[in-house]
């Protein structure tokens, strides 16, 4: 209820504001500013004041950033206005206490709460740094995991046999390998025809060194020529994988500083999910916790 109304919100600033204040008004002149306020000025880093409550230039200056368009005069007085209109707004309830309503005091404890959490896991969570060497070892790591060869794959993924039947007589039949994928497919990039990013593995495939694919897929998959269907489904756990190769090619390796920043922002990921972990499982320990 609370996110529907936000959204009804933003929409209302979105189509309202505009024909309230005339779209596109360019800013009045100083003198003619005063004039309209009753011979008052602004005070400075004040963009307007709505029944004496100022709005900040740093708040439009934040507004203009957020939006992720250009920087124009234009821009600037229809941001300020969606600005004077939030303000005109909040006065309005505040004027008939809405601040008491039920659902306000709900919102306001929960938002009070998030922001609570993300303050505490600010300070809490202290991830281990990630180090230039531990970057490059990474990319090693990676490079000798590599094969001769790198492979495009899509997939169709099902969860029984029967379903698994009737895909690939289809495919047999000369059945559209997407089409049946966004059709029967309850596997990753399914609505996109079953198509994978491209990998390689080193072979003869050993454990732990399949890229994350399951060892029983990427055995199936180096055994298929580019352009082939797998003939018989590949199960891994309750699912089953047919596997057809899109494309063929050498190994092509991006060089290290091509690939160091992303690389670091993987390590990063995963230290900041290893010190969260840690964090549970220490509240874990110092809580008792009835289910």
């Amino acid at each position: 209820m609370a996110l529907k109304r936000g959204i009804a919100g933003a929409a209302v600033l979105t189509w309202l504001v505009a024909p309230a204040f005339g779209a596109q008004a360019p800013s009045p002149a100083p003198a003619a500013a005063a004039a309209a306020g009753g011979g008052s000025t602004l005070p400075s880093g004040t963009v307007a004041r709505v029944n004496g409550v100022s709005i900040a230039q740093a708040d439009l200056d934040a507004a203009v950033r957020q939006s992720g368009r250009q920087d124009t005069p234009e821009l600037r007085t229809t941001l300020k206005n969606e600005l004077i209109a939030r303000e005109l707004f909040r006065q309005a309830a505040q004027k008939q206490h809405y601040d008491t309503h039920a659902d306000v005091k709900a919102g306001i404890e929960q938002a009070k709460a998030m922001l609570m959490m993300q303050a505490y896991l600010r300070d809490a969570i202290k991830p281990a740094p990630v180090s230039d060497a531990d970057v490059k070892a990474k990319y090693d790591a990676i490079v000798a995991s590599l094969g001769q060869n790198e492979y495009k794959p899509s997939a169709i993924v099902v969860k029984d046999a029967a379903t698994a039947k009737t895909v690939l007589d289809q495919l047999k039949k000369g059945g559209d390998f997407g089409q049946l994928a966004k059709q029967y497919s309850q596997g990753p990039s399914a609505a996109q025809g079953g198509a994978l990013n491209w990998v390689s593995f080193k072979t003869p495939i050993t454990e732990g060194q399949t890229q994350g694919w399951p060892q029983p897929l990427a055995e199936a998959l180096v055994k298929l020529p580019q352009g082939a269907v797998s003939s018989q489904p590949v199960q891994v756990g309750d699912a089953l994988w047919i596997l057809r190769v899109d494309q063929m090619r050498p190994t092509q390796i991006p060089t290290f500083d091509q690939s160091k920043g992303q690389l670091r922002k993987e390590l990063e990921q995963v230290a900041v999910a290893k010190a969260t972990a840690q964090v549970v499982t220490d509240l874990v320990k110092g809580s008792r916790i009835e289910q």
